[in-house]
Order: structure tokens, then C-alpha cells, then sequence
């Protein structure tokens, strides 16, 4: 997409290796950790509204930290950034059988129960998974219905996403592809049922197609469901005063802020099971794409050569 316009897009492959269902630009896919941009812009609407504080400790919320410092501590823009510090202590892998069920409660659960964070909050980055569970239970909380339903109807629906669903139960059943990883020379299914996680929806469970997510960053750049304002500080690099890594900031609320040949590039990425997604805006030259794909590639490659493919339309 250049200026709001659709140059290119298409769908490749099957969704389905059962039913030989073909990928089109409307097959949904699991965004992944994509996901965790609508959860962050749920938060936002509600800070917008005055219903929470994005400097509103986590105690506010969670009352039962087993250390009651950290709940003090750790404030809810400290998790839209990853700078919370809290420790991500599930066993997802030693205990797979226990996540492939687990909701969001289940996920944030173990983190409630560390005696430390692993650093002071808004210190340094480390990537949290549980971070997004607790922002989606604190939609719930604020709003006093299921995230999900505040997610669809304050942003799928505004936006008009016809693609996307929230994983919730059981796996959606139409127009969504399944996801295939290669083990000895055959695809073998690894998505939803088998892969842990899937069902903490909050970090990692929104489908969506590819058609959907260029009306969710048009939606975003008309300012369908927040400000101007607002929109630009979730994308502009979070710089606290305390910060103490060797590594600056490359961050905002959810999203991640880089540079391509000297210009501003904001993307996000999605990696769960055997799916992978990609979400990337220009906006000095406002070209936007996005990649959906079932079965597991290195995003960094595709985004590198998609990058250099597009570059041609900066003027």
C-alpha cells in the first residue's frame, strides 16, 4: 500500500492440506504476537477516555504480587513497552500440556508468584509475553466485559475487519488457514492443539487476513478509534529517565521503531506455532505491507527483500 492505495495483493499456496483450500488475500492467519497491538490500542482507548492511567501500578489491578514491591513498582506503560522487568516463570514447554488450555489468567499467574523482577521497571527492555495477558485482564477489569468483546467492537468493528477473529474455545473452523511446520522431509500441523499457548489469547490470538490488516493501518492512519496525538506517542520511541542499557530504546507502546536506507520504519512480528507474520509502515513515505504465512520462514529476510522491492515507491 503507498497513500492509502492497494498496489499489490494475493495469496499463494494452500490454507488447508487437508481440504486444499486455497490462501487468499481474505484467509485468516494467527497474527501472533501482531496481537499485541490491538491489545496495547485497547489500553489506549481507555487511557484516552480517563478509565485508566497508563502510570496506574500494577497493584491497582493485581493485588496478590507475593512481592508486594514489585506490584508498586511496575506500572502498566512499564508492560506496553517491555521494560517491566517481571519475569516470565511459566513452564510452556516442560508443562505443554497444561498451555495448550491455559487462558490468560492461567498465563499470568506464575508471574504473580515471583519473589524479584529480573530489573527495576523502565530500565532496560526484555520482550514479555505475560505482559499482554495482564493488559488484556486489566481491559476486562476496567471495562467490566470479556477483552475480546471490547477488542471486536471497539476496533474490529470501527475498523471494519471482516477477517478477524480472537482465538477463544475451540479453532475457528472457516477461512482460516492451518499452519505446517517440516519434520523429516513432511509437513506435520502446528498450530492450534499443538503448540502451547495459543489459547492465552492476550499475547498471541488474533487472526487475521492480510486484507484486514491494511484496513487496520488505514484505520490507524485516519484515526478511527484514537487520536492523532495518541497514535503518534504508541509510535514514537519510549525514553524514560532511568534507563540503563548498553542498548537505546527501540520501542514505543507495542510497537518496534527502526530505520531501512536512513528512514523510520515501524513494524511489529508475529512467530507462534508454525505461523509467521509481518506488519511494517513507512511513514515518511507512507508505504505499508504486511506478510502472512503457514508455515515458518525468516521474517528478517522476507522484510529485507520486500524493503528493498518497495523502495522504488518513495517518490
Amino acid at each position: 500500500m503507498k497513500n492509502g492505495k492497494v498496489l499489490f495483493e494475493k495469496g499463494y499456496g494452500l490454507a488447508d492440506l487437508n481440504t486444499k483450500e486455497q490462501i487468499t488475500p481474505n484467509t485468516s492467519f494467527n497474527t501472533g504476537s501482531i496481537s499485541k497491538t490491538f491489545v496495547m490500542n485497547g489500553i489506549m482507548i481507555l487511557e484516552e477516555e480517563g478509565k485508566l492511567s497508563l502510570e496506574d501500578p500494577l497493584e491497582k489491578y493485581f493485588p496478590n504480587f507475593k512481592n508486594p514491591e514489585t506490584g508498586r513498582k511496575v506500572k502498566i506503560v512499564h508492560l506496553l513497552n517491555h521494560s517491566s522487568g517481571l519475569i516470565d516463570s511459566r513452564k510452556v514447554r516442560l508443562d505443554s500440556v497444561f498451555y495448550l488450555t491455559a487462558k490468560d489468567d492461567e498465563n499470568f499467574a506464575p508471574i504473580l508468584a515471583n519473589d524479584s523482577t529480573a530489573f527495576d521497571a523502565g530500565s532496560r527492555f526484555e520482550y514479555s509475553n505475560p505482559a499482554f495477558n495482564a493488559l488484556a485482564l486489566i481491559i476486562e477489569q476496567v471495562t467490566g466485559s470479556r477483552w475480546q468483546d471490547f477488542i471486536i467492537q471497539r476496533i474490529f468493528q470501527t475498523s471494519g475487519l471482516k477477517d478477524s477473529k480472537i482465538t477463544d474455545g475451540p479453532y475457528p473452523q472457516t477461512g482460516v488457514a492451518h499452519a505446517y511446520v517440516l519434520d523429516n522431509g513432511q509437513f506435520k500441523e502446528d498450530d492450534y492443539g499443538e503448540e502451547p499457548t495459543f489459547p492465552a489469547a492476550g499475547n498471541g490470538g488474533i487472526w487475521s487476513s492480510v486484507r484486514d490488516l491494511y484496513r487496520y493501518e488505514q484505520a490507524l492512519q485516519k484515526q478511527v478509534f484514537l487520536s492523532e496525538d495518541i497514535i503518534k506517542k504508541t509510535r514514537t520511541i519510549y525514553q524514560p529517565e532511568n534507563w540503563n542499557s548498553s542498548i537505546p530504546s527501540f520501542i514505543g507502546y507495542s510497537w518496534f521503531i527502526g530505520n531501512f536506507n536512513g528512514e523510520k520504519v515501524i513494524y511489529h512480528t508475529g512467530d507462534q506455532g508454525g505461523f509467521i507474520a509481518d506488519y511494517v509502515w513507512i511513514p515518511s513515505k507512507n508505504i505499508f505491507y504486511t506478510i502472512l504465512c503457514n508455515t515458518p520462514k525468516p521474517t528478517a529476510i522476507y522484510r529485507k527483500f520486500v524493503l528493498e522491492k518497495t523502495w522504488d515507491l518513495r517518490e
